[in-house]
């Protein structure tokens, strides 16, 4: 067992470490487990078919192998055989092995422009974008949990907006404001108003890496916020009573003990930014600035699927590294030593003093930038007959309500047009099948996890569900689409259709629905359902009557955040959906492609009103706080 060793003490301070010791009843169980006689496989696998856990595992690893593991392999082999367009630039037959594309991809003369420049691009924009979340969101979160400034617990909330909504929301408010005659065309609000925007500011990296920035502050805000809450402000009290300077204390005890946290945000940020494309899109393509996500929808469109696959399959290599340092160092995490103590406070707030008005202000200033600035333009952009315009005149209500409007092929305002309905419908029913079917099958994986007796497949399927999370959005919806774009065996095509939506989300979101049916499932003892068993009742009797009415509520919350995870996604779905089987997401980008911007961003208007009302009613419903943890 660990042993705890005093390191010093006093009235007022006491700081002890667990120093870990091979625990005895380990060793024994494992002496034990040794010594255990070996059970035949012919017989262990009678037993194992008997189990109706056993057969609905073994049936779900299956099916999973399926939808995760195949078309990963098909990408990497779109990647390695002849295509029909290709057959006469390789004098090679169709479908048989070349190099073709990975010369083309990494070696030919348009490799620059196809692979290294959007790949320099892209490790640009996500080191400055990494950089400076880490400086918003670790200054917020210190703000929050260390000090007095005023609105502590408002702030934990309102600061964490920015997640719930499209990341592409913040883009389409930026281009509305800052957009100029020189790059995009038409002017923006400021250049309406007589103020020159230098083309570095419309378009370009500097604004991705800010949006992103903004975007994804959460994910540090809600990460060193909840470690620097767990935290023991003794060891600062220590360190400052043996003399060390606040500046030696913050790098030499607070930054190591907070280094996970860190590493985990990091990591994670740069995931998403490999398969974010609607900032990249509406920001980067118009002046030609391209990253791995936006390269790769250009080469899908342009017919060049050999190479589509190559460019996917090294975006999910690193994708796979970055979250696999992150595992290592969360494993590494748990070596660390275990700090406990107690004085007067779990943690030393510092009285900012005259600071605090500032502090308070700067928090202010960043909800403003992140949350109500941008909802704020998109809004009165839908009601501009021309932009940044600001005259009475100016602003009417056709675009939500309206009859044969100017616009060809969209003369109805969004409240009474057929097309948004139709999209609208497409979302709520193929998102929310698929949130249904991820949310039941969550919690019934989670059942074969904690009770298979079988290590193998509850080892192999807890894997397999999460492989989704190392692969970028848009790279899985090319592996999708390289799997059922033409008939394999008594799977016909399902391009173009709803079916591959309905399995595309439903695939998407079991990371997150089978760790929610895990994590219920390991809460839950099996007493129950010994007692029913014991009574005459059969599996499929015990789950339906004890298991699901128990575990309604961890259902509940699985069903609602992949739902709300899948109506605001766009880098899934933008190159499976056809025209007549869009979303409410894909329908937005077609409308901005053609010039209709009032119509794009009400429609976006929608996808965010969608998003946040959802998360916020699930917070509610269901008692929980994605702010729990920080604040005051």
């Amino acid at each position: 067992m660990p042993r705890r060793v005093r390191l010093c003490s006093d009235k007022d301070v006491t700081v002890t470490t667990t120093i870990l010791a091979p625990d005895p009843q380990k060793l024994h169980d494992q002496e034990k487990k040794r010594r255990r006689p070996k059970v035949p496989l012919r017989y262990r696998i009678r037993l194992y078919a008997q189990n109706p856990v056993v057969t609905i595992g073994f049936l779900a690893l299956v099916l999973f192998c399926y939808l995760i593991v195949v078309p990963i392999i098909s990408l990497l082999i779109d990647g390695v055989v002849v295509h029909r367009r290709e057959t006469g630039i390789t004098q090679q037959e169709e479908g048989s092995f070349t190099t073709y594309y990975l010369w083309r991809v990494f070696v030919s003369p348009q490799a620059v422009s196809i692979f290294w420049a959007p790949l320099a691009n892209t490790l640009m924009i996500a080191l400055c974008s990494v950089v400076l979340a880490l400086l918003v969101g670790v200054s917020v979160a210190w703000l929050m949990v260390r000090t007095n400034m005023w609105g502590r617990r408002w702030f934990a909330t309102a600061l964490i907006v920015p997640y719930m909504l499209p990341a592409w929301t913040f883009a389409l408010a930026w281009v509305t404001i800052f957009k100029n005659r020189t790059s995009g065309g038409q002017s923006g609000w400021l250049e309406n108003l007589g103020v020159t925007v230098p083309n570095w500011l419309s378009y370009g990296q500097i604004p991705i890496i800010l949006i992103f920035a903004i975007h994804f502050s959460p994910f540090v805000i809600l990460l060193v916020g909840n470690s620097l809450k767990r935290f023991d402000s003794t060891l600062e009290e220590s360190s400052r009573l043996l003399g060390a300077s606040r500046l030696k204390t913050t790098f030499d005890i607070i930054l190591p003990l907070l280094r996970p946290s860190l590493i985990s945000a990091v990591t994670l940020i740069l995931a998403k930014v490999l398969g974010e494309f609607g900032v990249a899109y509406v920001l980067g393509l118009p002046v030609n600035v391209n990253v791995l996500a936006t390269s790769l929808y250009r080469n899908i469109y342009s017919d060049q699927k050999g190479s589509a696959a190559v460019m996917a399959a090294v975006i999910v290599m690193i994708g796979a590294i970055s979250l696999w340092i992150d595992m290592h160092f969360l494993r590494e995490a748990k070596r660390f030593v275990t700090i406990s103590g107690k004085s007067g406070s779990n943690n030393t707030v510092m009285d900012l003093k005259k600071a605090r008005p500032f502090a308070t202000l700067a928090c202010m200033v960043l909800f403003l930038v992140s949350v109500a600035v941008p909802i704020t333009v998109l809004a009165l952009s839908t009601l501009m007959k021309q932009p940044g315009v600001f005259k009475f005149e100016n602003f009417t209500l056709q675009f939500w309500a309206g009859r044969d409007l100017p616009t060809v092929g969209f003369q109805d305002g969004i409240l009474f047009n057929s097309e948004v309905w139709s999209a609208a419908w497409n979302s709520l029913w193929i998102v929310g099948l698929a949130a249904l079917m991820a949310g039941i099958m969550g919690l019934v994986i989670g059942y074969v996890v904690v009770r298979s007796p079988s290590g193998f497949i509850s080892g192999a399927l807890r894997q397999m569900v999460f492989l989704p999370y190392l692969v970028p959005g848009i790279a899985f919806a090319v592996a999708y689409l390289s799997l059922f774009s033409v008939q394999r065996g008594p799977i016909p095509a399902l391009y173009g259709t709803a079916a591959i939506l309905v399995l595309i989300y439903f695939t998407e979101q079991m990371p997150f629905a089978s760790r929610s049916g895990i994590s219920a499932m390991m809460q839950l003892g099996s007493d129950p359902e010994e007692a029913a068993q014991m009574s005459g009742a059969g599996w499929w009797r015990r789950f339906f009557t004890i298991v699901l009415p128990i575990q309604k509520g961890a259902l509940a919350t699985g069903i609602l955040m992949a739902f709300i995870s899948g109506i605001k996604s766009l880098s899934l779905v933008v190159i499976l959906a056809v025209p007549g089987m869009d979303v409410l997401t894909t329908l937005s980008i077609r409308l901005l492609d053609v010039g209709y911007s009032q119509a794009g961003n009400a429609v976006v208007l929608l996808v965010a009103a969608i998003a946040f009302f959802g998360t916020y009613g699930v917070q509610k419903i269901m008692k929980t706080d994605l702010a729990q943890g920080i604040g005051g």
